[in-house]
């Protein structure tokens, strides 16, 4: 990595299962790992280690994939579609690899870690495909700066229902990006328009757990338009020395 003397004084090592805790709580999905295929940490060494007195500086867990996925269907040309649920299951996971996790500790943010972590632990997974799922891939794209490249999907048949509900009771979509004036109108609404964008919010939170039992105010259109405004990007790898085995 050029250009950053800082990694002069790190390394990326196999990591632990400890690693990840250290970190977890800087992710912003915070949680259990879960079942995971691989985790390799980014440690400081050296004057570095004494001298910010953090061990763990980064991390990247890898996980086994799903066995659907439309993007990575289209990314492929298909190559893992058509199959039954046995021999379809058994082929991705030969296969493919998914990174689960990157984060980077807070104080050594923003001078390029978070791909170049990825962009040195990608081939050590020994599979032909790794690939990544991001819902804030398009504000900071660092997959693609690792060498990964991006598709963006369609949003969900849900969104697209909730979309134009809103449209139907003259909401538009540019007007999406002001919460407070959204929440204005729904208040503003009146009788069937009232009850019919009621009901549409009610079964659209039905997909978010214990979100669906919010009640109507400013709290719950603005977790609503979050989830609008979200359009997860799908990124891969092929690894060039590896070739997808059956």
């Amino acid at each position: 990595m050029r250009g950053c003397s800082i990694t002069k004084d790190l390394e990326v090592v196999r990591g632990e299962l400890n690693d990840y805790e250290r970190l977890a709580g800087f992710h912003y999905r915070e949680r259990k790992a879960g079942p995971f295929a691989g985790i390799f940490a980014l440690r400081a060494k050296g004057h570095l280690a004494g001298r910010s007195g953090v061990k763990t500086v980064g991390v990247i867990v890898y996980r086994m994939p799903s066995m659907s996925c439309e993007l990575r269907n289209a990314a492929t040309g298909g190559v893992f579609a058509g199959f039954d649920r046995v021999t379809g299951l058994s082929l991705v996971n030969k296969n493919v690899r998914c990174i689960s996790r990157v984060i980077i500790e807070p104080r050594f943010r923003g001078i390029g870690l978070a791909n170049w972590l990825v962009r040195e632990t990608m081939a050590e997974m020994g599979v032909a495909v790794v690939e990544a799922i991001a819902e804030m891939g398009m504000v900071n794209p660092f997959f693609e700066k690792a060498g990964m490249r991006g598709y963006t999907g369609k949003r969900q048949k849900r969104c697209e229902q909730m979309l134009e509900a809103f449209s139907m009771v003259g909401i538009e979509k540019e007007e999406l990006s002001d919460t407070a004036n959204v929440q204005r109108k729904l208040e503003r609404l009146e009788g069937d328009e009232a009850a019919f964008i009621e009901c549409e919010i009610r079964g659209f939170l039905e997909h978010y757990g214990k979100r669906r039992f919010m009640s109507a105010g400013c709290e719950r259109t603005g977790f609503v338009l979050s989830k609008l405004a979200r359009r997860p990007v799908y990124y891969i790898w092929f690894n060039p020395e590896i070739r997808l085995s059956a």
